[in-house]
């Protein structure tokens, strides 16, 4: 007799696996970390990995789309709760700068990301959809204006992903140094096109 999968508990049991192999990844690099080290990392087996994600590219790739949705969701929400566009663009600087943990942790395991894709077509291909989510996220803040918001939608993301790589390299970030700095920047930004 074939075993009864529980949707809700495969869904938690893939969301916790996908957890250990974005911290595991964070910890030791996508270049580093092997099937067996990430499943040591989530309590399980090998196997196990291999049953919900195939390799540990499907694992990789499963692990960007979850952290990219959550990330997109999470500033929509911001963005949907602040009352002015002053509001929303501080909501949405403060959502690419999270916490020092946090943003430290996301753009390690993104570059990692990135850095296999040039190499891997169906990564390449996670990585334009990622594109294509950040630009539809962008082009709703810029649409606050009304002239050029395809351009300052990519003036925009190059602001995020420029700041984001020097705090990466920055030995003691101070987040609100960097976000102070994001919200200026969009500010100018949208000032030039509105």
């Amino acid at each position: 007799m074939a075993r009864r999968v529980n949707p809700i508990q495969e869904r938690q049991r893939r969301t916790a696996l996908e957890r250990a192999a974005y911290l595991a990844i964070f910890e030791q690099g996508y270049a580093g970390v092997t099937l067996e080290r990430i499943a040591a990392h989530a309590g399980v087996s090998k196997g196990t990995l291999v049953y919900h994600f195939g390799s540990k590219e499907g694992l990789l790739a499963a692990v960007m789309r979850r952290f990219v949705r959550t990330i997109a969701a999470a500033t929509r929400r911001a963005l949907r709760l602040a009352p002015t566009p002053r509001e929303r663009l501080r909501a949405y600087a403060d959502n690419q700068f999270y916490s020092v943990e946090s943003t430290r942790r996301f753009y390690t395991v993104y570059l990692d990301f990135l850095a296999a894709s040039s190499r891997d077509p169906a990564l390449m291909a996670l990585q334009r959809a990622f594109n294509e989510e950040t630009y539809r996220l962008d082009l709703e803040l810029v649409g606050l204006t009304s002239s050029g918001a395809a351009d300052r939608a990519w003036h925009l993301r190059a602001l995020v992903d420029g700041l984001s790589v020097r705090f990466l390299s920055d030995p003691a970030p101070d987040l609100t140094h960097y976000r102070a700095l994001c919200l200026a920047g969009l500010t100018r930004l949208l000032e030039q096109g509105g």
